[in-house]
């Protein structure tokens, strides 16, 4: 078991690693990396387990940014961004309940390339494509919560 769990963490790894982010040597990036691989856990908001909006909230909150508790509050902080024009840093949403009516309950951040790093209630704390099968069909809507001066504090390289 501890050899399938190797494998499929440094899958993961290797994926994230793959993600061409603007953030590829940034201290968002370094963030994280260093949660991927997490487990996921209802209402998890540390290493030892994250639900989505928890992993938003960890991470930005690294970054002295203070995000709202739930994925539906969170769609409401920072400004609307139209998905053609999002930035790495940028918080994505989704309606994954499966009625596809705008309602937000799931919650990613953008990392550059197409990809987003977010805590799926499956594999934990990964990377996926915003255009893959499942969830090309499920956005609803992103936000900027990062201004331009904290968007150039946390692009900057380590």
């Amino acid at each position: 078991m501890k050899k399938v769990t190797a494998v499929l963490l440094g899958l993961v790894l290797v994926l994230a690693f793959q993600a061409g982010s603007a953030f590829a040597n940034s201290k968002l990036n370094g963030y994280v990396d260093g949660v991927i691989g997490s487990p996921y856990k209802s209402g998890g908001m540390s290493t030892r387990g994250f639900d989505c909006s928890g992993f938003t909230t960890y991470v930005f909150d690294k970054m002295g940014i203070e995000l709202p508790r739930t994925s539906a509050s969170q769609a409401k902080a920072g400004t609307k961004v139209a998905k053609a024009d999002l930035l790495p840093g940028d918080l994505v949403f989704f309606d994954t309940i499966g009625r596809n009516n705008g309602a937000v309950s799931h919650v990613g951040i953008y990392i550059g390339d197409g990809r987003f790093v977010h805590a799926s209630s499956s594999r934990g704390v990964v990377t996926d494509k915003l255009d893959s099968s499942y969830f090309e069909n499920r956005f609803v809507t992103a936000r900027r919560v990062l201004d331009s001066e904290s968007f150039t504090k946390f692009a900057d390289e380590q």
